[in-house]
């Protein structure tokens, strides 16, 4: 029979959902760090497993009742390893994990956030789960001192009832973040173990390539060098998990016979480039427009009277800002007459 409680957080009629309650599979032995990186998650773990023996058996829980919280915060670029390592973590416990993220906690209606994030913790201790909150820059963002504003108060009551289930809590917590100087500093003393998720390096993306593909299934063409691909490409492991299904969906959509396919070096260095064509896309903003000095020198050189010399182009736009503030003045005038 299901939890009513996860059911309620799992969203209204299955619409919104707000904790995803997650099985661990995967261990450590599933992801590929660097050296540094590994001990950190070690040395995490160690704290947790010997928790016990220093808050109840040794004592320390009676002169420190508050903050026993096994609070960890990994951060990092995209695609380094941070939510498979809290899974590995959950796995490790034999535990369930709770995957939290603050654009489902966040609500519409003044005061639930709040609400919501009482409630994910509420789950935890019921389940006696591991904690996960993705985005937690999100989440544990920085008080604001401006009270003049509805949704900067809201965040503000978000981030003191996050902190004040923190310091009840007796569980694993885990913040996931790329943004970790947007933490608001209250969560510096409450966090046990930073631990930063670099990018991997040759060694480290020569493993994540190999490690992507079953071992004996997988049919790989003679051709294919992962040393080659690791070198080439400065990437993450998931840009690398990308890469690899694309390459195999390609090799796959090849003419001719199944059993005569493979993948080659070619497939996955296609795939790869167009994962990192694919992050060049979402990275555009519309706020990436050219400044006015390099738009006229554009239009300038697109008309063919060759490139300005750089004393002219400050000149030309200043000149272009003067010309449309008086344009404005002038429609200002003729609108008031």
């Amino acid at each position: 029979m299901s939890n009513p409680l996860l059911r309620v957080l799992s969203g209204l009629g299955d619409s919104r959902r707000i904790v995803e309650a997650v099985v661990p599979q995967r261990t450590f032995e599933d992801v590929i760090l660097p050296p540094a990186t590994r001990r950190a998650l070690d040395h995490a773990l160690t704290q947790v497993t010997r928790h016990d023996l220093i808050f109840n058996r040794w004592g320390l829980r009676q002169r420190h009742p508050g903050g026993l919280a096994l609070a960890f915060n990994f951060a990092g670029p995209p695609g380094t390893g941070k939510t498979i390592c809290a899974e590995a973590i959950a796995h490790a416990l034999g535990k369930r994990l709770l995957l939290v993220r603050y654009a489902e906690v966040e609500s519409m209606w003044m005061g639930e956030t709040a609400k919501n994030i009482a409630s994910v913790f509420r789950l935890a201790r019921k389940e006696n789960a591991v904690l996960l909150f993705d985005e937690a820059d999100a989440i544990a963002s920085r008080r604001s001192t401006a009270l003049d504003h509805s949704l900067i108060r809201e965040a503000n009551a978000a981030t003191n009832v996050l902190l004040q289930e923190l310091e009840r809590y007796t569980g694993v917590v885990i913040f996931a973040t790329n943004l970790a100087a947007n933490f608001d500093p209250a969560f510096e003393r409450r966090i046990r173990t930073h631990i930063l998720f670099e990018m991997p390096g040759p060694r480290e993306r020569e493993q994540i390539w190999r490690v992507q593909l079953h071992p004996t299934m997988t049919p790989l063409a003679s051709d294919v060098n992962f040393a080659a691909l690791a070198e080439e490409f400065a990437v993450s492991g998931g840009d690398i998990r990308n890469a690899v299904l694309k390459a195999a969906m390609a090799a796959a959509a090849e003419p001719g016979s199944d059993s005569l396919k493979a993948i080659h070096q070619h497939h996955f260095e296609e795939a790869m480039r167009d994962v990192i064509a694919a992050k060049k896309v979402m990275r555009q903003s519309l706020l990436d427009v050219p400044s006015p000095a390099a738009a006229i020198e554009e239009a300038v050189t697109q008309a063919g009277y060759g490139r300005l010399p750089a004393y002219a182009l400050p000149v030309i736009a200043a000149i272009s800002v003067v010309a449309f503030m008086l344009a404005a003045v002038a429609l200002i005038f003729a609108l008031m007459r």
